[in-house]
Formats: structure tokens, sequence, C-alpha cells
């Protein structure tokens, strides 16, 4: 049994390591690589003292449309936003249920980015290191935007694609970030429609992406006190749950001012899940959800500081039940 960085097993060997690799000796029989990724909500809510029968009454209530019990609903509330700041990086998850205390979080969480970037360097070609890293730090920036496209000339005042394509690529390798692809139609399969060229960049790991602001941003999330970035913190909170399950990341965006934060394969459906720090109106979901003809869209989730509800074909859910949207 053997473990090692990811960045080191992906591919990306200096040239120290490749010679050890051909010198080496494989014992006979067979070896399996297991992928091993940080902690998803469920197993946070585990490793919180959640049990499965908390998790099966939720299953419940969503397969019945009907509202969470009020005083569940407050603790399932409380550890989402604690999932916010925590993330699923085991360490770090360890340092809070122990110590209990952000500040001791902040402190692992800082010291595995800062891990990344030394990675970043001791494992990429040298005419790559600089642009990994410029990709790399412009991720919360690249998120605070209306629209978050990822935009080249963010990384850098006239950056361009064929500059940094391969760059944002060794990142996406490495396990670091995922993308998220915009897509043609909301028609489904949804990766025959993507546009390969126009795509968001969210943090793997949401507790990863808040250690990367300043301090006391953990405080503001868990006080509810952030303003408009809140929706960058959230949308990636999403990305995070959709991603963990496996699912590929999609969205849909149009000049015409139409925009869905995410689409997934829902019991064989085109579905849109819009996401909300707290509340708010859904205006893209409401055009698309009257324009079936058009758009092909017959359901539609909002998540949000909700409890369960459903107006027409519009499911309003608690954002904390998006682990459970694994039906395709």
């Amino acid at each position: 049994m053997c473990t090692g960085s990811l960045l080191g097993v992906s591919g990306y060997k200096t040239k120290e390591e490749k010679q050890e690799e051909d010198e080496a000796t494989i014992p006979v029989g067979f070896e399996d690589i297991v992928t091993m990724y940080p902690m998803d909500f469920e197993e946070w809510l585990w490793a919180c003292g959640i049990k499965d029968q908390h998790i099966d009454y939720l299953r419940q209530c969503l397969g019945q449309e009907t509202p969470v019990d009020a005083a569940l609903h407050e603790r399932f509330r409380l550890l989402l936003h604690q999932y916010v700041v925590v993330g699923g990086m085991p360490e770090a998850v360890t340092a809070f249920l122990t110590t209990q205390q952000i500040g001791s979080v902040l402190k692992v969480q800082r010291r595995i980015v800062d891990e990344y970037k030394s990675d970043m360097v001791k494992y990429a070609l040298m005419a790559d290191k600089s642009r990994i890293r410029e990709c790399f730090e412009s991720i919360p920036a690249q998120l605070a935007r209306e629209y978050k496209k990822f935009t080249y000339s963010m990384v850098r005042r006239g950056g361009r694609s064929r500059d940094y394509v391969g760059s944002l690529q060794w990142i996406e390798d490495a396990g670091i970030i995922r993308r998220c692809f915009n897509t043609e139609s909301t028609e489904l399969p949804l990766d025959g429609h993507r546009l390969q060229s126009e795509f968001k960049v969210y943090m793997a790991d949401i507790g990863l992406l808040v250690s990367m602001l300043e301090d006391g941003t953990a405080a503001d999330i868990l006080a509810g006190n952030l303003m408009s970035y809140k929706g960058a913190i959230f949308e990636n909170l999403v990305a995070d749950i959709l991603g963990k399950m496996g699912r590929r990341l999609y969205y849909f965006h149009k000049d015409s001012g139409v925009e869905l934060d995410f689409l997934i394969r829902y019991k064989g459906a085109c579905t849109p899940v819009e996401c909300k720090a707290t509340t708010g109106n859904a205006k893209s979901l409401r055009t698309v959800l009257s324009h079936s003809d058009k758009y092909h869209v017959s359901q539609a989730f909002k998540l949000g500081d909700y409890n369960i509800g459903r107006k027409d074909a519009l499911l309003t859910l608690p954002t904390y039940l998006a682990f459970l949207l694994t039906e395709v």
C-alpha cells in the first residue's frame, strides 16, 4: 500500500521520480489505484453525529415534498453553514470537531493551499509554474462577478486562452478545481450541448475557497453578514455538493439575460437548479418554466434558506437537501 501527492500521481513527475519508478520492482499480483476526494456533505453529517435515520427522514420529506420538522431544519441549517467554512478536507474536519475553533480550521486549510502552491512549483514545467499559480489565485475574483464565466484577461491583463489553457487544465487534472460548462440548450444529453470554450471554475472544496479569502470571512458566513460575495460562496457550495456526488457540472447562459446556475439530469429530464444564499426571486427560472415549448423544461429546483415547498413546476428546497438530488 502506498500514498502520494495527487499532483505526483497525475503524471507530473520529476526526472528523479521517473528514474525511481523505472527502477522499482512491482510485487507479483495486482495493484488498485483508489482516488480519494474530500469528504462530501453527507460524510460531514456523519462526522457530526447525524444518524442514518435522520438522513432517511430528510429523504422521505424530499420524496413526499413535505416540510422538514422545524427543530431538525434549524439543526441542518447550522450544519450546512459550518460545512461552508470547514469543507471536506479530513484534517480540517478533524480540527473543527476537536477544537470547535474556526481559527484552527483556517490554519489547516491555508497550509493545504500553500502545499498546493508548493506542488505547482515542484511538479509543473518551468514555463508553466507562474501561469498555474496565476490561474489558481484568480479564482476568488473570477467568482466575484455577476456573470462568473472564467476569463483569462482576469488572470493577467491581456491574458489569452492560448497562454493559460494548459495551466488551467493542469489544476483541474490535479483535482483542485471543477469546471462548469455553459450549454447551447436546456436539453439532454447535457454533455452533447456543452460549449467547450465557455465555463465557470469552482474550487472542488468549498472550505478551501473560503480559506483563500481574508480573515473574518468565515465568521461573517456563520453570522450571515456577507453582502454581494455570498452568492459566489453559495454557488460554489452547490458545485461542491453536486461535484462530490459524481455529477459533471453545467449551466445555461444567454446574452438575452436568461441564466440558470446549474443544469442536472434528474429523473430522466433536464432540470435547472437555482441557488440562493438566503432567499430571492428566480426570474430566469420563471421565464424558462413559462416557455416549455422553447426550453423543454418541465421541472426545476430553487435552493436557499427555505423549507420544502412547491409552486407549480418549481420545487423550493433548503440547500442542505441538495446532496439527496442523486437520481438520474
